[in-house]
């Protein structure tokens, strides 16, 4: 790879062998392993919306290789705030690391910085558009916890509208055999154009209605955040909740996703349940990094 800017430049070739790669660092990723094979390179962190996961597991990842991180988390202490262009911000930054990872407010401003960088750019979520090492990490927990991605019956739930993070995973769980369901309020549906142009089998349904048949219950909050009106977040802010109480009817090797952070759309009981997993989804980001940074920097 030069640069991953969609899950759409991989395809389901380049996805398993990404996925088999992470598998071979996990015992890296929890320090059972040294491996120094990205000593002497310099990872560019430039994060314009806030992050936890996602900055310190690629972090992680790159100390991990022994590789080593620059970091760019606070526009106000940086050249943005006097007026920097973003594409004079990545031709400075590429000139000091050897890859980039970029998030950024904007829909298509990974793309724009790849164009205008000289090393390898890596999308870490642009607005409301794509999160492809989400997708992945999210591909890879599936495979992990229910131990295949064919055959796989998955409900996405919560705000579908403006989730970059579902955007993403469900154009790659198209490519697998999946049944996929849609879950949310109305307000918050996946838009028309994207179930279009995924195709496969997608249907729209109620939680209570296939609580008993789905392998995956894939959860996300409301992004706020993407609202253009605050008026229009109020209408839909704690409008579904998952509970222990909600999953008695699922099977029982059933599990639990959210990209993370949460808010109040899953209650804490559940966290006690056999079917939480999102802590252990967002371990497994940083084996699945470090296959992505080993990809582009090697």
């Amino acid at each position: 790879m030069k640069h991953l800017i969609s899950i759409t430049d991989l395809d389901r070739e380049d996805i398993s062998y990404i996925l088999k790669k992470a598998e071979e660092f996990e015992d890296v990723a929890m320090g059972k392993r040294k491996l120094r094979i990205l000593e002497g390179k310099i990872l560019g962190n430039l994060f314009f919306e806030p992050s936890t996961r996602t900055r310190m597991s690629f972090e992680v990842a790159m100390k991990r290789l022994g590789g080593d991180v620059i970091n760019m988390t606070a526009q106000e202490a940086s050249s943005v705030a006097k007026g920097e262009t973003l594409a004079d911000t990545i031709r400075v930054v590429s000139g000091y690391c050897d890859a980039i990872v970029i998030r950024h407010p904007l829909e298509g401003a990974a793309r724009f910085a790849a164009e205008n960088s000289s090393v390898p750019v890596i999308n870490a979520g642009d607005g409301a558009g794509q999160h492809p090492t989400q997708t992945l990490l999210d591909l890879y927990t599936i495979k992990k916890e229910c131990g295949r991605l064919d055959g796989i019956t998955i409900a996405l739930m919560g705000d579908l509208k403006y989730s970059r993070t579902i955007h993403s995973l469900i154009k790659a769980l198209a490519l697998f055999e999946m049944k996929i369901y849609l879950i949310s309020p109305e307000a918050l549906a996946l838009p028309e154009d994207i179930i279009e142009d995924v195709g496969g089998e997608i249907k729209k349904a109620r939680l209570e209605d296939v609580i008993s048949e789905i392998d995956v219950l894939y959860v996300t909050r409301i992004q706020k955040e993407r609202f253009p009106d605050e008026e229009e977040y109020r209408k839909v802010s704690g409008s579904y909740r998952i509970t222990a109480e909600t999953l008695k009817k699922a099977k029982d090797g059933m599990i639990v996703m959210h990209p993370l952070p949460r808010v109040d759309e899953i209650h804490p009981s559940v966290d006690a349940t056999k079917h939480a997993r999102y802590f252990q989804q967002s371990f497994y980001g940083v084996p699945v990094r470090m296959a992505i940074l080993s990809e582009v920097m090697l």
